[in-house]
């Protein structure tokens, strides 16, 4: 087992982050915080990049099922040791690969959630575990991109995308390319750190907007 880093505290939570693991930080807990009014009783939720698995950990309080991939395979080894540390292993399954790899074709969640690699890096910074968590590539959208591709085709049609990203990484091309894919997309929460600003992209089917628009046409 790879020695403990150190131990982070959420709500009631406490998590175990091995040395090679990404430490949540600011953009971890800001999705966090999101977590309580987007999972649902019920539902299937995705985390794509868990890291120690804090986001699959908080949603399997409600959710009935949680998928939780990694490229990492310390964080792979974290997360299940932290969801069994706060009594969600029965709940939560932990997968090896690269971002929708992992899961199965037929798999359809409610929620999935991606705190993605988002910094402008060259390849050098992504050769160790850490640097991988947060380069994304030249113009940080390497993982960005594939993910708005991909996502689609595994969110069912009620379901709610959340992708956290820096301002560094272009908000609004993100913002196109899921109204490209035709899903609807906006930023619900933002946090200004540094150099940057850090924001939660939230993102689903289009045609949730139509219906309303069709009732509000009734009235």
């Amino acid at each position: 087992m790879k020695s403990l880093r150190k131990r982070v505290f959420y709500d009631d939570f406490v998590l175990q982050v091995f040395e090679d693991v990404y430490e949540p930080a600011e953009d971890t807990f800001l999705v966090a915080n999101s977590l309580a009014q987007i999972v649902k009783e019920g539902d299937t939720f995705l985390d794509i990049g868990t890291g120690c698995g804090i986001l699959a950990i908080i949603a399997a309080r409600k959710a009935k099922k949680v998928i939780a991939t990694d490229v990492n395979p310390h964080a792979v080894k974290c997360a299940k040791l932290n969801a069994k540390v706060n009594g969600v292993s029965h709940k939560m399954k932990v997968r090896l690969g690269d971002l929708f790899q992992p899961t199965l074709k037929t798999e359809r969640f409610d929620v999935i959630v991606f705190n993605a690699p988002y910094l402008p890096s060259s390849q050098r910074e992504q050769r160790t575990w850490i640097g991988r968590a947060w380069a994304g590539g030249f113009i940080g959208r390497q993982f960005i991109d594939r993910f708005v591709k991909e996502a689609p085709h595994y969110l069912k049609r009620n379901g709610k995308i959340l992708l956290v990203q820096s301002s560094l990484a272009n908000i609004d091309e993100t913002l196109e390319k899921f109204r490209d894919a035709g899903l609807e997309a906006q930023v619900t929460a933002e946090k200004k750190v540094a150099f940057e600003t850090i924001v939660v992209i939230q993102a689903s089917h289009l045609f949730k907007q139509n219906i309303k628009d069709c009732q509000g046409d009734k009235v």
